[in-house]
C-alpha cells in the first residue's frame, strides 16, 4: 500500500484531495478560490483582498521565479493557504532571495501541493467556493498518534466562519496613517498636482504608487477613519481600496462615503471601493458563485466601447441596471443620475459605476495590478482630471 499523503485539503462539501505538504505544515481554514493568472503569484500573496482566503492557482507551475523583495504589494503574505500542482525545483530569476516554498514556511503559510488542480477547479466551478481546509504534518495526527479520519477534518472545516457577513477591512487596513510624496513635487521644484485621502481597505501599495508618478500626493488612512480626519487633510479627492470581506457589513465606511459625496468631493474607488459606492447609492451587492480572480478578465468601458484585459480579485458584486441611467435609489434622489460604465464581457456583472450629476466614479477591477495587464491605467488619469477641473456650481438634476 502507499504511504499515507503528508497533506490533505478539505473541501466543506466533504470532497477530500491528497498531495505534499508545501510553505509552513499544519492546519489552515478558510474561503477556497481559484486565481487563473500565469504570473504574478507573489502580487497575489500579498494582496490583502485574499485575507482569510485559500488560494488555488490554476497555472500548473508555480514558483519559477521565486520570491524577491519587489514585487510584494505589502508587509507580509495575506492569503490563508495556498494550493499549486507542480511547484518549481527552483527559481530561475535573477531578482529572486529565496524560493517560494521557503517564503510560505517563514511566514507560516500552510500550502499544498501535488494535487490535480484542474480537478479542483472545475469542481469549485460546478459547486461554487466553499470552506475548505489545509491539514499537514502533525495536524493530520490526534494526540494519540493515531491519524485524524475525513470527517475529524471536515468538523473543523465547517466550523470555520463563511465570507457572507464578515466585515474585514479592520484586520488589514494600516495602523497607523502615512503620507506618499508625489514623484514630481516639492522635491523637484514643483507643487502637487493635487492632494488624495486613500482610505485603507486592504490597499495595495501600487495604488498611491501609481498618484505618485501623476504628482499627486496622497494620504492613507485607516478605514477606522472619521469624516472629520478626511477634511482635516483638505483633499481635493477620496479613494477608497480593495480589500476583503462582505461589503454589506461595512457601515461605518459607507457612512463615510456618503459624507464625501454629499460634499461633492471627488472619489475614486477600487474593487472594494466600487462595491461601497454602490451600496453608498442605494445599490445592493450579492455574492458571486466563483467569483473573478486573474490577470485576464475582458471588460467593456462603455464610454469609448473600448475592451480592457485586466486584473481581477472579487467575490462580490453591485447590482445596479445595466442599461441606461437610474437615480441612485438612497437619499431620495439627492445622489442623482448613475450609469454603469464597465460590464465583464464574460458574464456581464458590473465592472464600473459613473455618477453623472457627482464627481464620483470607480471600476471593480484593478487597473493599478503591477503584474497583470496595463489596459486600464488612464482611469488614474481620469481622476486626476476630476480633482484638477473646475468644480461644478450647478445643482444636481433628478
Amino acid at each position: 500500500m502507499p504511504a499515507p499523503a503528508d497533506a490533505v485539503l478539505v473541501l466543506e462539501d466533504g470532497r477530500t484531495f491528497a498531495g505534499s505538504a508545501y510553505g509552513a505544515h499544519g492546519t489552515t481554514v478558510g474561503e477556497i478560490v481559484f486565481n487563473t493568472g500565469m504570473t504574478g503569484y507573489q502580487e497575489t500573496l500579498t494582496d490583502p483582498s485574499y485575507h482569510r482566503q485559500i488560494v488555488v492557482m490554476t497555472a500548473p507551475h508555480i514558483g519559477n521565479t521565486g520570491i524577491n523583495e519587489e514585487d510584494v504589494e505589502s508587509t507580509r503574505i495575506w492569503v490563508a493557504g495556498f494550493v499549486v500542482r507542480d511547484p518549481a525545483i527552483r527559481p530561475s530569476s535573477w531578482r529572486s532571495t529565496r524560493t517560494l516554498d521557503d517564503g510560505l514556511a517563514a511566514e507560516g503559510v500552510v500550502g499544498i501541493s501535488g494535487l490535480d488542480t484542474r480537478a479542483l477547479t472545475r469542481h469549485l466551478r460546478e459547486r461554487g467556493v466553499m470552506r475548505a481546509g489545509i491539514f499537514s504534518g502533525p495536524a493530520l495526527v490526534d494526540a494519540s498518534g493515531r491519524r485524524r479520519t475525513d470527517q475529524d477534518l471536515l468538523d473543523e472545516v465547517t466550523s470555520a466562519p463563511v465570507m457572507t457577513g464578515a466585515d474585514l477591512a479592520g484586520e488589514v487596513t494600516v495602523a497607523e496613517p502615512y503620507t506618499v510624496e508625489p514623484v514630481r513635487g516639492p522635491a523637484s521644484g514643483t507643487e502637487a498636482v493635487a492632494t488624495v485621502v486613500a482610505i485603507d481597505l486592504g490597499i495595495k501599495s501600487m495604488t498611491p504608487q501609481r498618484l505618485a508618478e501623476r504628482g499627486v500626493r496622497t494620504h492613507v488612512l485607516p478605514a477606522t477613519a472619521s469624516t472629520q480626519d478626511v477634511l482635516a487633510l483638505e483633499p481635493d479627492g477620496v479613494f477608497f481600496s480593495n480589500g476583503p470581506g462582505d461589503p454589506a457589513a461595512a457601515r461605518h465606511e459607507i457612512e463615510l462615503l456618503r459624507d464625501v459625496l454629499d460634499r461633492r468631493i471627488p472619489f475614486f474607488g477600487i474593487c472594494y471601493g466600487n462595491q461601497l459606492l454602490g451600496r453608498a447609492l442605494g445599490f445592493g451587492t450579492y455574492k458571486l458563485t466563483y467569483g473573478h480572480r486573474g490577470v485576464n478578465q475582458p471588460v467593456m468601458d462603455r464610454r469609448t466601447r473600448k475592451v480592457e484585459i485586466t486584473a481581477h480579485n472579487h467575490g462580490f458584486a453591485v447590482d445596479a441596471p445595466l442599461d441606461g441611467e437610474s437615480v441612485a435609489p438612497h437619499g431620495d434622489g439627492r445622489y442623482g443620475r448613475v450609469v454603469v460604465s464597465h460590464v465583464a464581457l464574460n458574464d456581464d456583472v458590473v465592472e464600473g459605476l459613473e455618477c453623472l450629476d457627482l464627481p464620483a466614479f470607480s471600476v471593480q477591477y484593478h487597473p493599478e495590478a503591477a503584474a497583470g495587464p496595463h489596459d486600464a491605467d488612464y482611469l488614474f488619469d481620469r481622476f486626476v482630471e476630476l480633482m484638477t477641473k473646475e468644480p461644478s456650481t450647478d445643482a444636481p438634476s433628478h
